[in-house]
Protein backbone atom coordinates (compact mmCIF):
# COMPACT_ATOMS: atom_id res chain seq x y z
CA UNK A 1 0.00 0.00 0.00
CA UNK A 2 2.85 2.40 0.75
CA UNK A 3 4.32 1.52 -2.68
CA UNK A 4 1.10 2.72 -4.41
CA UNK A 5 1.40 6.31 -3.22
CA UNK A 6 4.82 7.04 -4.78
CA UNK A 7 3.73 5.30 -7.99
CA UNK A 8 0.60 7.46 -8.11
CA UNK A 9 2.67 10.59 -7.42
CA UNK A 10 5.09 9.76 -10.25
CA UNK A 11 2.28 9.08 -12.72
CA UNK A 12 0.56 12.30 -11.69
CA UNK A 13 3.80 14.23 -12.22
CA UNK A 14 4.14 12.66 -15.69
CA UNK A 15 0.64 13.88 -16.55
CA UNK A 16 1.44 17.37 -15.26
CA UNK A 17 4.74 17.39 -17.18
CA UNK A 18 2.98 16.26 -20.36
CA UNK A 19 0.34 18.96 -19.89
CA UNK A 20 3.04 21.61 -19.44
CA UNK A 21 4.82 20.45 -22.61
CA UNK A 22 1.54 20.49 -24.57
CA UNK A 23 0.69 24.04 -23.43
CA UNK A 24 4.25 25.21 -24.15
CA UNK A 25 4.15 23.78 -27.69
CA UNK A 26 0.73 25.36 -28.19
CA UNK A 27 2.06 28.75 -27.01
CA UNK A 28 5.04 28.36 -29.33
CA UNK A 29 2.75 27.75 -32.29
CA UNK A 30 0.51 30.70 -31.39
CA UNK A 31 3.55 32.99 -31.02
CA UNK A 32 4.97 31.88 -34.38
CA UNK A 33 1.64 32.49 -36.11
CA UNK A 34 1.22 35.87 -34.37
CA UNK A 35 4.70 37.00 -35.41
CA UNK A 36 4.13 35.86 -38.98
CA UNK A 37 0.79 37.68 -39.24
CA UNK A 38 2.18 40.82 -37.55
CA UNK A 39 5.18 40.88 -39.91
CA UNK A 40 2.91 40.52 -42.94
CA UNK A 41 0.65 43.28 -41.64
CA UNK A 42 3.68 45.52 -41.00
CA UNK A 43 4.83 45.03 -44.60
CA UNK A 44 1.34 45.71 -45.94
CA UNK A 45 0.96 48.88 -43.86
CA UNK A 46 4.43 50.11 -44.76
CA UNK A 47 3.94 49.71 -48.51
CA UNK A 48 0.39 51.11 -48.31
CA UNK A 49 1.69 54.23 -46.58
CA UNK A 50 4.49 54.56 -49.14
CA UNK A 51 2.11 54.54 -52.10
CA UNK A 52 -0.39 56.89 -50.46
CA UNK A 53 -0.04 60.57 -51.29
CA UNK A 54 2.45 62.14 -50.99
CA UNK A 55 4.12 59.29 -52.87
CA UNK A 56 7.19 57.70 -51.14
CA UNK A 57 7.03 60.13 -48.22
CA UNK A 58 6.16 59.27 -44.64
CA UNK A 59 5.32 61.80 -41.99
CA UNK A 60 6.58 61.53 -38.43
CA UNK A 61 3.42 59.90 -37.06
CA UNK A 62 3.52 57.18 -39.73
CA UNK A 63 7.20 56.47 -39.04
CA UNK A 64 6.47 56.33 -35.31
CA UNK A 65 3.64 53.86 -35.93
CA UNK A 66 5.96 51.69 -38.03
CA UNK A 67 8.67 51.77 -35.34
CA UNK A 68 6.10 50.76 -32.74
CA UNK A 69 5.05 47.84 -34.91
CA UNK A 70 8.70 46.77 -35.41
CA UNK A 71 9.29 46.84 -31.66
CA UNK A 72 6.13 44.82 -31.08
CA UNK A 73 7.46 42.15 -33.47
CA UNK A 74 10.83 42.21 -31.69
CA UNK A 75 9.04 41.66 -28.38
CA UNK A 76 7.22 38.72 -29.96
CA UNK A 77 10.52 37.26 -31.18
CA UNK A 78 12.07 37.56 -27.72
CA UNK A 79 9.02 35.91 -26.16
CA UNK A 80 9.32 33.17 -28.78
CA UNK A 81 12.95 32.68 -27.74
CA UNK A 82 11.87 32.47 -24.10
CA UNK A 83 9.25 29.83 -24.86
CA UNK A 84 11.71 27.92 -27.06
CA UNK A 85 14.33 27.90 -24.30
CA UNK A 86 11.76 26.76 -21.76
CA UNK A 87 10.67 23.96 -24.07
CA UNK A 88 14.17 22.71 -24.83
CA UNK A 89 15.89 23.20 -21.46
CA UNK A 90 12.88 23.47 -19.14
CA UNK A 91 14.33 26.58 -17.56
CA UNK A 92 13.45 30.22 -17.84
CA UNK A 93 16.35 32.53 -18.67
CA UNK A 94 16.01 35.61 -16.51
CA UNK A 95 18.23 37.55 -18.90
CA UNK A 96 15.78 37.04 -21.78
CA UNK A 97 12.90 38.19 -19.59
CA UNK A 98 14.83 41.37 -18.78
CA UNK A 99 15.48 41.93 -22.49
CA UNK A 100 11.79 41.52 -23.32
CA UNK A 101 10.88 44.01 -20.61
CA UNK A 102 13.49 46.50 -21.82
CA UNK A 103 12.31 46.23 -25.43
CA UNK A 104 8.72 46.71 -24.29
CA UNK A 105 9.58 49.81 -22.26
CA UNK A 106 11.68 51.16 -25.16
CA UNK A 107 8.66 50.73 -27.43
CA UNK A 108 6.52 52.60 -24.91
CA UNK A 109 9.03 55.46 -24.66
CA UNK A 110 9.35 55.77 -28.44
CA UNK A 111 5.58 55.92 -28.91
CA UNK A 112 5.04 58.21 -25.93
CA UNK A 113 3.60 61.65 -26.52
CA UNK A 114 5.45 63.50 -23.78
CA UNK A 115 3.36 66.64 -24.15
CA UNK A 116 0.19 64.77 -23.14
CA UNK A 117 1.72 62.88 -20.19
CA UNK A 118 1.69 63.94 -16.55
CA UNK A 119 4.99 64.25 -14.71
CA UNK A 120 4.29 61.36 -12.26
CA UNK A 121 3.74 58.98 -15.18
CA UNK A 122 7.03 60.04 -16.75
CA UNK A 123 8.80 59.61 -13.40
CA UNK A 124 7.28 56.14 -13.11
CA UNK A 125 8.50 55.16 -16.57
CA UNK A 126 11.95 56.51 -15.69
CA UNK A 127 11.95 54.47 -12.48
CA UNK A 128 11.03 51.32 -14.42
CA UNK A 129 13.85 51.96 -16.89
CA UNK A 130 16.36 52.46 -14.07
CA UNK A 131 15.13 49.36 -12.23
CA UNK A 132 15.38 47.22 -15.36
CA UNK A 133 18.83 48.54 -16.19
CA UNK A 134 20.05 47.92 -12.63
CA UNK A 135 18.55 44.44 -12.56
CA UNK A 136 20.12 43.56 -15.90
CA UNK A 137 23.48 44.97 -14.75
CA UNK A 138 23.48 42.90 -11.55
CA UNK A 139 22.36 39.81 -13.44
CA UNK A 140 25.24 40.20 -15.90
CA UNK A 141 27.60 40.86 -13.00
CA UNK A 142 26.49 37.61 -11.36
CA UNK A 143 26.98 35.71 -14.62
CA UNK A 144 30.45 37.20 -15.10
CA UNK A 145 31.46 35.99 -11.63
CA UNK A 146 30.32 32.49 -12.51
CA UNK A 147 27.34 32.48 -10.18
CA UNK A 148 24.36 30.35 -11.09
CA UNK A 149 21.45 32.75 -10.64
CA UNK A 150 18.93 29.97 -11.22
CA UNK A 151 20.41 27.83 -8.41
CA UNK A 152 22.42 29.98 -5.96
CA UNK A 153 23.26 26.97 -3.75
CA UNK A 154 25.45 25.55 -6.52
CA UNK A 155 27.26 28.81 -7.36
CA UNK A 156 30.95 28.61 -7.89
CA UNK A 157 32.94 30.29 -5.15
CA UNK A 158 36.22 32.12 -5.67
Amino acid sequence: MSDEKPKFGRSLMKVVHGFERFITVLLLAVMMLSILVATGDLGRQFFQQLIDKPFLLLDVTKVTDIFGFVFMILIGLELLETIKTYLSKEQLHVEVVFLVAMIAIARKVILLDVKKMDAPVLYGIAAVIIALAAGFFFLRLAYSKGEDVRNPDEATSE
